[in-house]
């Protein structure tokens, strides 16, 4: 089997996350001689733009006329879910979380009948998160362990790791960059942390919606970008983005690939007015799936105009895009549907939007997509249709319910035979967050996750799955200079 080289690819990962975190440092030290720590800073647009300090969001509020922010579409970023009460700066994070879980298809895919079990999952966790007048970076690291009454064969180590970098180069220049870093046995199991996000604004993103419950994998996605502000009005710049998914256990998912995609786009921004900006970007990506024999790569170009309506004065944004995508692709030999190796050209309508929103008791995030994209483990690249939603509501002072929620068509593109592995996937988790002292807090809740791909082995069988968990967390903060 064709795999991608993993030590390179691991071994890249690694590198990024200490580079910047490197990087981070230096600047925060710099920035401590010349400027005593940012307090508790509030972000200008949802999504848009959370690097400012409160002193320096009054004399570069959008109405002043002077610095721009980057719209959703092509920051590369996501929209925080914390509520605009839970926002912090300038700490030092640390805690353990102990998860108990009920599932009832443990063993969902390879086994002809659902096989329920208990698990045991047990997290810490260490985040910091530093903002200066020109650097904001948060960096977060999670290990753990999770293991299984029934099914020991299971049982399995993870691993994740985050970092989000922002650096000031020049009044008007902008750098940032993102990478995350995941192992895991079990996506279900997912370390409890409201500081992230998880629905993205951007035209490009990765594709990680194929969904193997128990198998042992890795995943790495990142985006590098460069903005500059070069007249009152008009700003432009350009993003770099990768990503990986690798199956450490093939046997575990028969029927699903190793994949990868790199990417890259240039993008111009006017303001047409306070919190209003149009745009054009042009987009470029090689998405590659590695299956049994050969190589199936898919190259697209895509001109994308935006739209983004973010007003200063709350913290509201909204964005639309839309453009033409054309792609092209080369498939190997398929011996299961008898086909030969073959190229195929395409177009379609890269659409999307976003919406993000903010108080000090309520976060919603939510997204669309429709464009070609990763196959997320399938044997190429997909037409894909996706919709995410995110959400918060403070209940009272301690009680906290939380809803997130996807749905994915995966439309395999090339012959049109290959549509046999097509699918979708559905998902969505609700839960409850008591807050019980100074650090201890109780979440519970449900996961349900359904899947329709009737070609592929690892899906087809028993592709249900339900999951009830309880998850106590303690958790401590340190403010850093202070």
């Amino acid at each position: 089997m064709n795999f991608p080289p993993m030590k390179g690819f691991v071994l890249r990962s690694g590198l990024i996350i200490v580079g910047l975190s490197l990087l981070s440092g230096m600047a925060w030290a710099q920035a401590q001689t010349e400027n005593p720590p940012a307090q508790s800073p509030v972000p200008a647009m949802v999504g848009v733009d959370n690097t400012s300090t409160p002193a320096e969001e009054s004399y570069n509020a959008d109405t002043s006329g002077d610095r721009m922010a980057t719209p959703p579409p092509v920051s590369g970023q996501t929209y925080p879910i914390a509520l605009g009460s839970e926002e912090r700066s300038n700490y030092l994070r640390a805690g353990l979380s102990f998860t108990t879980a009920y599932t009832d298809n443990a063993l969902a895919g390879l086994a002809p009948h659902p096989i329920s079990d208990i698990s045991y999952s047990i997290a810490p966790v260490i985040a910091l998160d530093e903002t200066t007048s020109r650097m904001h970076a948060v960096l977060s690291y999670a290990p753990g362990y999770t293991f299984y009454q029934k099914t020991s064969e299971l049982n399995a180590q993870d691993q994740n790791a985050s970092i989000q970098f922002q650096y000031r180069l020049s009044p008007h220049v902008t750098f940032n960059a993102t990478d995350g870093f995941h192992k895991s046995s079990n996506i279900l199991n997912q370390v409890p942390d409201q500081s992230s996000g998880v629905v993205s604004g951007g035209v490009q993103q990765p594709n990680f919606s194929v969904v193997s419950p128990i198998a042992n994998h890795l995943n790495n996605s990142g985006n590098i970008g460069l903005s500059w502000q070069y007249s009152l009005n008009d700003m432009i710049g350009g993003n770099g983005t990768f990503s990986n998914l690798h199956y450490l256990d093939q046997a575990q998912v028969p029927g699903l690939f190793d994949s990868s995609t790199q990417g890259g786009e240039a993008f111009y921004s006017h303001r047409v007015a306070n919190g209003q900006y149009i745009g054009v970007t042009y987009s470029y990506q090689r998405l590659l799936a590695y299956p049994t024999e050969g190589l199936n790569e898919t190259q697209t170009h895509a001109g994308i105009f935006f739209y983004t309506f973010a007003p200063t004065s709350s913290r509201f944004s909204i964005s639309l895009f839309g453009g033409p995508q054309h792609a092209d692709t080369i498939q190997p030999a398929d011996a299961v549907l008898k086909l030969p190796a073959s190229e195929f050209k395409s177009w379609v309508a890269d659409t999307g939007g976003s919406l993000g929103w903010q108080t000090p008791t309520t976060a919603l995030a939510l997204s669309y997509n429709h464009m070609i994209s990763s196959g997320s483990g399938l044997i190429g690249a997909v037409k894909l249709d996706a919709g995410t939603l995110s959400a918060r509501q403070q209940l009272t002072r301690t009680l906290t319910a939380s809803v997130t929620g996807s749905y994915t068509q995966n439309n395999v593109i090339g012959n049109p035979l290959f549509g046999a592995y097509s699918g979708h996937t559905i998902s969505g988790t609700i839960s409850l967050q008591q807050v019980i002292g100074q650090h201890l807090s109780a979440q519970l809740g449900y996961t349900r996750l359904h899947q329709s791909y009737s070609n592929i082995a690892a899906l087809s069988a028993n592709p249900d799955t339900n999951r009830e968990f309880i998850t106590i967390s303690y958790q401590f903060s340190r403010p850093l200079g202070r």
